[in-house]
């Protein structure tokens, strides 16, 4: 269990510097850390499906201006690692997943108000050309957000796996049913953020267009998608076709070299 803690420890230290050393990535997006979790816990099947769940769940989930989302990597990583280890699936790692990033949402904020301290003194270390000290304030930062979610992960995994296990197996088989019920309503939260951003008057109509294909000609999420790329292209090329309107017949002058027309 040591080996698989320090394991998911890095799993969700290297996912939460996705967006700050790495660039975009994906890293922490859940459907990756589930493989990675998977991957580590030898059963990568489980962490996909488990992953995948969770991305319904948090896809609509996005850090604005001073904003701090919930830790998808945090509860991402130790929602799958329980579910796996507990062999419960899907619902536990539902159940545990998010309130685990909403608890982890808290040690986020105190990293960051941590890390304005080290951009205020890289500033300084700026204004007398103290190339190193800006340097060495320019890597803490990443190295705290590193330990902030490595150290949870860690801590969970060796010391509450088994606690968690057994506290889950406790569980009565109707509360476990239930939580499954709820499960499969959170990706219809998440769907609902997504639509909350992208939902306009404009977009409406392709939304009803995607739900009536759903409901009435009964095509899967595969069909639509693919019926949905054939229409963005038909749609790109209409609106982005030539205008062939019929060039000026070029008018050439007649004059010589020195002659100058008044006319």
């Amino acid at each position: 269990m040591l080996i698989n803690a320090i394991l998911l420890g890095i799993v969700a230290g290297i996912a939460i510097l996705d967006e700050r050393i790495f660039g975009v990535v994906l890293l922490e997006r859940p459907l990756v850390i589930g493989m990675l979790v998977g991957l580590v816990l030898g059963d990568v099947k489980s962490g996909i499906i488990i992953g995948a769940q969770l991305e319904l769940i948090w896809m609509g989930i996005a850090g604005i201006g001073a904003s701090t989302p919930p830790d998808v990597v945090t509860g991402g990583v130790l929602g799958t690692a329980f579910a796996i280890l507990s062999g419960h699936g899907v619902a536990v790692a539902l159940a545990l997943a998010v309130p685990i990033a909403v608890l982890a949402q808290s040690l986020g904020v105190l990293v960051r108000v941590i890390n304005s301290y080290f951009l205020h003194r890289a500033d300084q270390y700026a204004k007398t050309a103290n190339f190193r000290g800006v340097t060495l304030m320019m890597w803490i930062p990443p190295i705290l957000f590193f330990l902030s979610v490595f150290i949870p992960t860690f801590l969970a995994i060796l010391v509450g796996a088994n606690e968690v296990s057994a506290l889950i197996n406790a569980i009565p088989k109707t509360i476990l049913d239930g939580l499954t019920v709820a499960g499969n309503l959170l990706p219809a939260i998440g769907f609902a953020l997504l639509l909350d951003m992208l939902f306009t008057k404009k977009m409406a109509v392709y939304f009803f267009l995607g739900f009536l294909a759903a409901s009435y000609l009964k095509l899967d999420i595969t069909a639509i998608a693919l019926f949905g790329t054939c229409l963005a292209i038909i749609i790109y090329v209409i609106l982005n076709r030539d205008d062939h309107t019929p060039a000026f017949e070029q008018v050439t002058d007649n004059l010589t070299e020195g002659e100058i027309d008044f006319e």
